[in-house]
């Protein structure tokens, strides 16, 4: 890059890659106070502590054994210079060996201002025992439950800069590429009891007030405590996104989530947000400081990617649109999956392609293919193009009309209660109850259907039914869903699973080409914001032909942006 790019780095919720494993009490502490030690399985004593990174709180003088940094250092002894002094056998440092018993060492001055030190963790529990895990006590309600997540990514980014190792043997693998400012877009830890601005170390603006578990932040542990982030929630996060790239002051953008979920909004962004600079989402399947954790990699793989500007076309515009990079390799939002819950656990969707690129060993991005669909700032989804009001299907007195509800406010936020309500029903084999199929068995999905109509909210389904082409098993729940589309409720159909080969067109069922029934529901929440409901039928049961062709015309309308995105 001809100038040092600036990055934003927005915490999404549940991330585990940034989250850290439980706190401990060290044995150091448990002997200091009296405590039983912690000891292996076997019962005997555990060898070392585990290392947690922590601030001094004043400057200190610590001497290193030479040759201690590796088994071999001393096997090139002679290429070494001369140490700082020696240590008798009494602990006293003097500048000449005295005795062949004195061993060489380096004297350090360790400072508060030099970053993070992995040291013992010291701190006990209020009533003087030792902290085992997040809580108190296990399955311990909130109010004695400590957070393992950050609340945003300030602390992550710094232990990496601090703590991690490069190829090269070297630190500040992100502060030696970019600069990086923290937003808390929809984070996985929070301040409970507020933080002034005033003792704010992350970059923002304004205190924070009390936040509150399962509205401000979401996370998910401790597991008893977990929560995800419901429907709503989405739009303010689109909204910060929104709001972050519109400030014209980044070079690119890193988005972090928790891995099962990360998918999904890497698509939604994809449709959304109307950008030209690279979006990189990472995930993490082990925690920040946990045995190899591969958060920090896919981290810093995204700054490099990011200040590569291998993304960038001719005009400078991003390329690649959104992309997941998790394990050296950048997949394309649309067509990425999380498989397994381990390195090497995402997959590219579709069997089409997927995999645009990825990171060399020492880092250098290569990008190989660009995706054909549209996305970012080419998308006819994004919030530039989608209207402040569209209409919704209503059932009132017993009739599905259409009324006009305001999706976005006047400085273009989404309203939260316009995040379409789409469900995804799974049909299989074998469905039906009885040789002659008992329309009873459609009794649960009429009632979400009817509960889609009474809400005034955008609604709409996506069947994920036979592989590749979306078709239903059960007839009369094919016909349930018909009438849905007759009262204005769009459906998607797509193949279960992953499927390669593609759903097949028809009037009144949108197809879902070969996207995965979770990535066909985000594009269909896209679609109802900027489309609206579909015409309904003044008698689902018998629609009309001029309303049929109403019908026909405004599922085509969906249908380009489903064959296009």
């Amino acid at each position: 890059m001809a100038h040092r790019p600036r990055i934003a780095h927005l915490a999404g919720p549940t991330a585990t890659i940034q989250n850290s494993p439980p706190l401990v009490t060290s044995n150091k502490a448990r002997r200091k106070y009296g405590l039983p030690p912690r000891t292996n399985r076997d019962g005997s004593d555990a060898r070392f502590d585990a290392l947690r990174a922590q601030r001094l709180a004043a400057p200190a003088t610590v001497y290193v054994e030479c040759f201690s940094a590796h088994p071999l250092e001393a096997d090139a002894a002679e290429l070494y210079g001369p140490p700082d002094g020696y240590l008798d056998v009494n602990g006293i440092f003097r500048r000449e060996r005295m005795s062949a018993t004195d061993k060489a060492v380096f004297e350090i001055e360790i400072r508060p201002e030099d970053g993070l030190y992995p040291l013992p963790y010291m701190a006990r529990k209020a009533d003087g025992e030792a902290w085992e895990g997040e809580c108190t006590e296990p399955g311990a309600p909130a109010s004695q439950a400590r957070q393992s997540f950050y609340p945003d990514g300030s602390r992550s980014f710094e232990e990496i800069d601090r703590l991690s190792v490069g190829a090269e043997g070297v630190g500040n693998l992100i502060s030696a590429f970019a600069d990086v400012d923290f937003y808390r877009v929809l984070p996985p830890a929070g301040y409970t009891k507020g933080l002034l601005a005033s003792l704010r170390t992350d970059v923002g603006e304004g205190d924070i007030p009390p936040e509150t578990r399962s509205k401000d932040f979401f996370a998910y542990r401790p597991y008893h405590l977990g929560e995800a982030p419901p429907r709503p929630a989405l739009a303010r996060l689109t909204n910060a996104a929104r709001r972050i790239f519109d400030s014209n002051r980044y070079d690119g953008a890193i988005y972090t989530q928790g891995s099962p979920q990360i998918e999904e909004v890497a698509y939604w962004f994809n449709l959304l947000i109307d950008t030209t600079i690279p979006i990189c989402g990472n995930a993490a399947q082990r925690p920040q400081g946990e045995l190899s954790h591969d958060g920090p990699k896919n981290i810093t793989d995204s700054v490099e990617y990011i200040a590569s500007r291998v993304w960038a076309d001719e005009h400078g515009r991003n390329r690649a649109g959104v992309i997941v990079l998790q394990e050296q390799r950048f997949f394309a939002a649309r067509e990425v999956m999380k498989v397994d819950a381990r390195p090497g656990g995402y997959v590219a969707t579709g069997g089409h392609g997927g995999i645009l690129g990825g990171m060399g060993y020492h880092g250098a991005a290569v990008l190989h293919y660009v995706p054909a669909l549209k996305h970012t700032y080419l998308s006819e989804v994004n919030l530039s193009k989608i209207p402040l009001s569209v209409p919704v299907a209503l059932r009132s007195d017993g009739i599905v009309r259409r009324n006009e509800i305001r999706i976005r406010e006047d400085n273009g936020d989404l309203l939260e209660g316009a995040i379409p309500s789409v469900s995804i029903v799974k049909d299989g084999g074998f469905y039906a109850e009885e040789y002659f199929e008992d329309p009873d068995v459609t009794t649960d999905l009429v009632a979400l259907v009817e509960r889609k109509l009474a809400k005034n909210r955008l609604a709409g389904f996506v069947v994920e039914g036979t592989v590749p082409y979306g078709k239903m098993t059960s007839s009369v729940r094919q016909a349930a869903l018909q009438k849905a589309i007759y009262s204005g409720l769009p459906v998607v159909r797509v193949g279960r699973g992953s499927p390669e080969g593609f759903a097949d067109p028809h009037p009144y069922f949108i197809a879902g080409s070969n996207l995965t029934a979770t990535k066909a529901r985000m594009l269909l929440m896209a679609c109802l914001l900027k489309f609206g409901s579909l015409p309904p039928a003044n008698n689902p049961d018998e629609p009309t032909a001029a309303e049929l062709a109403a019908i026909r015309d405004a599922v085509g309308a969906y249908q380009r942006i489903f064959d296009t995105h």
